[in-house]
């Protein structure tokens, strides 16, 4: 019985993450055929692969960059719509794009406990807008969630890291399970 769990166990966790993320893909399919009343499975994706990358392309001529920055200056002035809108493109160039913000992985030295460390991103290399000179702003992402805490901490406790920030964020996110 014993070796039957084993078993089991081990099948267990090799198929939950292959079968997982297969769901996962499928559903997201799925969804973006059942958006565009597609009958054909996996057109959706390939719609969106396509719209993206049209705008994408519109958007990098210079005659459009005009029409970019009055629908950003609306979106901004819209109360509710501002909140949303400015939350989520702070949130998409901090991974991507030409302002990346978690790109400076750190090790930060806890003071209140002895021997303690934890990783994370410097967002702020100046705190000097809230008269703060000798800190630096750190982002700590949580483990299994895409939540985090940000933390003023002194520069002398702060070790800069030359790894990669995406094997970094993946060492925490996984919670210190994946290879770093």
């Amino acid at each position: 019985m014993k070796r039957f769990f084993r078993y089991f166990l081990n099948g267990f966790l090799i198929m939950a993450p292959i079968t997982l993320t297969v769901y996962i893909i499928v559903a997201i399919i799925n969804w973006l055929d059942e958006l565009f009343f597609l009958e054909y499975p996996g057109l959706g994706l390939l719609v969106i692969v396509l719209l993206t990358t049209v705008v994408g392309f519109i958007g990098s001529s210079f005659l459009v960059k005009p029409f970019f920055v009055l629908t950003e200056r609306i979106l901004n002035r819209l109360p509710l719509v501002s909140m949303i809108y400015s939350s989520l493109k702070d949130l998409f160039d901090a991974f991507v794009g030409e302002n990346q913000k978690f790109n400076q992985p750190v090790l930060v030295k806890m003071t209140q406990y002895k021997d303690v460390y934890k990783l994370g991103f410097v967002t702020q290399l100046s705190m000097d807008a809230v008269n703060l000179p000798d800190k630096v702003a750190v982002y700590f992402p949580h483990s299994y969630n895409f939540s985090g805490e940000l933390f003023l901490i002194d520069r002398e406790n702060v070790t800069y890291l030359e790894i990669p920030s995406s094997e970094v964020m993946k060492f925490v996110v996984s919670g210190g399970v994946s290879k770093l």
